[in-house]
């Protein structure tokens, strides 16, 4: 044992000697190298997408105004830290009637948001739809923006398993 110490004396003794210059550079390679790394993951945190879901399931403007608004300070929020974000508004039900052209008290606003952040869109329930059109004895027409899903609720949950964060206003 007292072997091993005075040989790694020794070397350590001939270092300080012989390189003491390169000390210092490998410090500050260290210093760089974890800086490095430091600025690797805070980029990778900056990329990776904010994501989330917001579900209306009510025909009340109130309900459908305040999913707008809670998807629009989403956006800005995140559009201000300069991170990636994706917001998805998922209805069904009766609040198929956010997204439908006939009944829509949101549409001028969907059609303007959608126009200004292409990381919004609307999803539409294809049952609620479908039913909507029985019951009525007529077709159902959505607004442009929407986007027809066989389910609502299907959606809602395709998106949670694909780590969306999940609002109902």
């Amino acid at each position: 044992m007292i072997g091993f110490i005075t040989k790694a004396a020794a070397i350590l003794g001939l270092v300080g000697i012989i390189g003491l210059g390169a000390v210092p550079a490998t410090v500050g390679l260290a210093q760089t190298k974890g800086k490095d790394t430091k600025d690797a993951k805070a980029e990778k945190a900056k990329a990776k997408t904010h994501r989330v879901a917001i579900q209306v399931n009510e025909n009340r403007p109130e309900v459908m105004t305040l999913a707008l608004n809670n998807a629009k300070n989403v956006l800005e929020h995140f559009k201000a830290l300069g991170e990636p974000v994706s917001v998805e508004i998922v209805t069904y039900g009766p609040g198929l009637h956010m997204l439908r052209d006939d009944t829509s008290t949101v549409k001028q606003r969907i059609a303007q948001m959608a126009l200004e952040e292409p990381s919004i869109s609307f999803s539409a329930c294809g049952n609620t739809q479908s039913n909507m059109s029985k019951a009525e004895q007529k077709p159902i027409s959505l607004i442009a923006e929407a986007k027809v899903v066989p389910s609502g609720v299907i959606r809602l949950m395709e998106l949670q398993g694909k780590g969306y964060s999940y609002i109902r206003p």
